[in-house]
């Protein structure tokens, strides 16, 4: 339900002051946020055939966040593959959505690969599960590979083209996506209004990407789908929102 909120002048030389005041918090009331905690799962497949699931978890107070992503394959990749593709990304929130603090991605027993943000220097930190490192310029809208999606949920998607510069442990991509229109999406978790990006490809990029994202539940992302240039799709479909 709604909060509806009421202006009420006061006399004397504080009226403007009371106003403001009382604007800002119904600006604030107005702004939709997601549940404090939220888990998705996925079913990802391979032109077709399901080879892996996943979950993604967003805990947050509404002043700092947490996402936690574990894949897993499924049927005969999880005879082949038995470890797990672990990500963890933590930060703050923002009126314009997420600021990454620190991002990690563990694939089986390997070390994970990190990238902490330095956002008083302007700086990011990538390290390689080799020990590698390197730093890189901080941008203002640089996310990491799980924030990217969900920042979204905290800063609807404006006007008709998104940019975002994506990092990780390994380097950096600058992704520009436009923003294709509404679509209902059916998903085996139920029919979703979505919003759809499309990404808009560079010179030499030969990768194609669409992002679904729910309108009605907080701009989560509900489908990611990747065609590769030789056709191969990789598609991951939402199937389930709860614990």
């Amino acid at each position: 339900m709604a909060r509806r909120c009421a202006l009420r002048l006061q006399p004397g030389t504080m009226a403007v002051a009371v106003v403001m005041l009382a604007a800002l918090s119904c600006a604030a009331a107005a702004r939709a946020v997601p549940p404090r905690k939220v888990t998705v799962h996925y079913d990802i497949s391979y032109n077709g055939a399901t080879i892996a699931e996943g979950s993604e978890t967003l805990e947050h107070d509404g002043l700092t966040y947490r996402l936690y992503s574990e894949t897993r394959g499924k049927g005969v990749l999880a005879v082949l593959y038995r470890g797990a593709i672990k990500r963890t990304s933590k930060g703050t929130i923002l009126a314009t959505g997420l600021r990454p603090l620190e991002f990690s991605d563990q694939r089986g027993e390997r070390a994970p690969e990190t990238a902490r943000f330095d956002w008083s220097n302007r700086t990011v930190l990538q390290e390689r599960n080799n020990g590698h490192r390197q730093t890189v310029a901080a941008e203002n809208d640089m996310q990491d590979r799980l924030s990217f999606l969900w920042s979204f949920s905290f800063g609807a998607p404006q006007g008709r083209e998104i940019s975002a510069t994506v990092v990780d442990g390994r380097g950096t991509t600058r992704y520009r996506y436009e923003i294709a229109g509404k679509e209902t999406l059916k998903t085996p978790a139920g029919s979703f209004e979505t919003l759809r990006l499309v990404k808009q490809r560079d010179a030499g990029d030969v990768r194609g990407t669409e992002i679904w994202l729910a309108t009605a539940h907080d701009f989560i992302p509900v489908r990611l789908l990747v065609i590769e240039k030789d056709g191969t799709r990789m598609d991951t479909v939402l199937t389930r929102i709860g614990s």
